[in-house]
């Protein structure tokens, strides 16, 4: 009955007092997170799609909220195996974050660019072929996640791409169980659980994408208990 609701409490992530030893041992659990649970797997096929649509120009992806950059360098590596070009880049209003991204992304070898941005409230971004953004969402109020989705749709040419949780039983016993599995990060018990518990149904994100002005978006289920917003630009 409570998950009838969003229920938003403030998560550790979000804090300002976070140390960065906390925030990073946070980032190093929710890479391994989105590692298992495929975040990038279910990005994927719409990029796939765009580069194939655009050769021989390489699309302008943009990664919204990136966290520690983990998805992002995982798409460029689905890129390089498949023969495929992206041109990717990345951003985050953390400084720690994009700091930790831009290590990892050097360690894999991968072209990524990572630049630090508040995609709330910094200038508007554009020129853009795609924007993507992985469990973001569910950290705004309802207002503020309309707000982004405009935001992204404003620069994204073509595609637009938000994957996030399910506000569901089943997401909040897996939370509870695989942040306990895949991270030592108190930081990460906390905030999992709370993530799920804010998240928004696929029938809420429909309704939130149709109030932004993203006509025609598609909202599907992804497992394990996410859903894949699309928006195509007419």
């Amino acid at each position: 009955m409570a998950l009838q609701r969003r229920c938003c409490r403030p998560e550790i992530m979000d804090q300002p007092g976070l140390s960065p030893e906390r925030h990073r041992h946070a980032l190093r659990g929710l890479a391994r997170i989105n590692f298992w649970s495929g975040s990038a797997r279910i990005l994927w096929p719409g990029l796939r799609d765009l580069a194939r649509e655009l050769a021989p120009r390489r699309p302008r992806v943009l990664d919204l909220a990136t966290g520690g950059g983990d998805v992002p360098v995982r798409l460029w590596r689905k890129a390089r195996q498949a023969g495929v070009a992206l041109a990717l880049e990345a951003c985050d209003v953390s400084p720690v974050a994009i700091e930790h991204a831009r290590a990892g992304a050097e360690r894999a070898g991968a072209d990524v660019r990572f630049f630090v941005h508040d995609a709330l409230n910094g200038p508007a971004l554009s020129g853009y072929d795609a924007v993507t953004c992985s469990l973001f969402l569910h950290h705004l109020d309802d207002d503020e996640a309309c707000g982004l989705l405009r935001r992204i749709a404003d620069g994204a040419g073509r595609l637009v791409l938000v994957n996030d949780l399910t506000r569901s039983l089943a997401g909040l016993l897996l939370a509870h169980l695989g942040t306990r599995l895949l991270t030592f990060s108190d930081v990460v018990h906390t905030d999992g659980p709370r993530s799920v518990e804010a998240a928004f149904t696929p029938d809420e994100a429909r309704a939130l994408a149709e109030r932004a002005g993203l006509r025609g978006a598609v909202v599907a289920r992804r497992w394990p208990c996410r859903w894949l917003l699309t928006w195509r630009r007419p």
